[in-house]
């Protein structure tokens, strides 16, 4: 297998948390390709056409995408690993997994408003509006999911560490630790946790 592949991508670090967690590492070949919503580049289009990472490519030439697809098909692969419940909670599990995938998405959209626009082009109140949505999806967490966070370690649980640390690599300026002081505690032990260590963003 093949993995299409940045570090600093939060997504990509969901996959690669993964692949530590199932042992799964060892078999899969990491692409290092350069992407973003104006340069797909001509690698990553030819396996995935939306032009975006993370893209596993399989021993018979199938690709996978998105990392939601990669993460439930490697699950598949260990299924003694319990990336993810396999009981009546695996929708409460994905929920938290899309809230995870939420955040993400809305800070990779304030990274790339910043770095593809000139000063004078960046809309502030764009950046506000996609903050707000993180800081929701953050109360969410602590709200309603808590409980499974300090329990279980599953992987829509790991998503939400990821989603963490991509705030605190591209936008530790925003402060979300002071508003949300449970989920920050929470992050602070599960940091340490191999997988997560392992794929600690950098770029």
């Amino acid at each position: 297998m093949k993995l299409y592949y940045a570090p600093a991508s939060p997504f990509v670090r969901k996959v690669l948390i993964a692949l530590h967690e199932t042992n799964l590492l060892d078999q899969v070949e990491l692409v290092s390709v350069t992407v973003n919503p104006i340069a797909s580049g001509d690698i990553v289009p030819a396996h995935n056409p939306l032009g975006k990472i993370p893209c596993l490519e399989l021993a018979d030439g199938t690709n996978l995408y998105d990392s939601r697809v990669i993460t439930r098909y490697l699950s598949t692969l260990a299924p003694a690993t319990g990336l993810y419940p396999d009981d009546d909670s695996i929708w409460d599990a994905l929920t938290l997994e899309a809230t995870a995938d939420g955040i993400m998405d809305a800070t990779v959209t304030m990274t790339y408003e910043r770095r593809l626009r000139t000063d004078e082009m960046v809309f502030e109140a764009y950046l506000d509006a996609q903050w707000q949505k993180v800081d929701r999806a953050l109360t969410a967490i602590e709200t309603r999911w808590m409980t499974q966070l300090n329990e279980q370690k599953n992987l829509p649980v790991l998503a939400v560490a990821a989603a963490l640390g991509y705030v605190d690599f591209r936008h530790d300026d925003r402060n979300w630790r002071d508003t949300h002081p449970t989920l920050a505690a929470w992050e602070a032990e599960i940091r340490e946790r191999p997988s997560l260590a392992a794929t600690a963003p950098v770029g």
